[in-house]
């Protein structure tokens, strides 16, 4: 095997490792049972997506496989910001729902 295919390799081992365990703090790191199955959802969905890019990457021919980058390089972001939204709007709605309402002191 010569270098490039070596180093090819073990790059994309190192890529998908930092993906796993990205995705496995991301979901541990989540503070209430909805926050956590949406997040269960995003990982879901952007490991399909970046599956299918990377497959398409492998299968279209020279040329047209950079195309891809135009939509990928779009929708990518846009997504992130609307989770990260989405995400936070959970987290606060959640945060509401756990406080504890105010006692009254004895005497007054």
């Amino acid at each position: 095997m010569s270098p490039g295919v070596i180093v090819g390799i073990v790059g994309a081992v190192v890529g998908v490792l930092g993906g796993a365990v990205g995705t496995y703090f991301g979901i541990q790191n989540t503070r209430g049972p909805k926050e956590r199955a949406f997040m269960v959802r995003c990982a879901i969905y952007g490991w399909i997506g970046v599956g299918v890019f990377v497959g398409l990457l492998c299968l279209l021919p020279h040329p047209h496989r950079w195309y891809l980058l135009v939509p990928y390089a779009i929708i990518l972001p846009n997504a992130i910001i609307k989770s990260n939204k989405i995400q936070a709007q959970i987290r606060a709605e959640e945060a509401k729902g756990r406080r504890k309402p105010k006692r009254k002191k004895p005497g007054r």
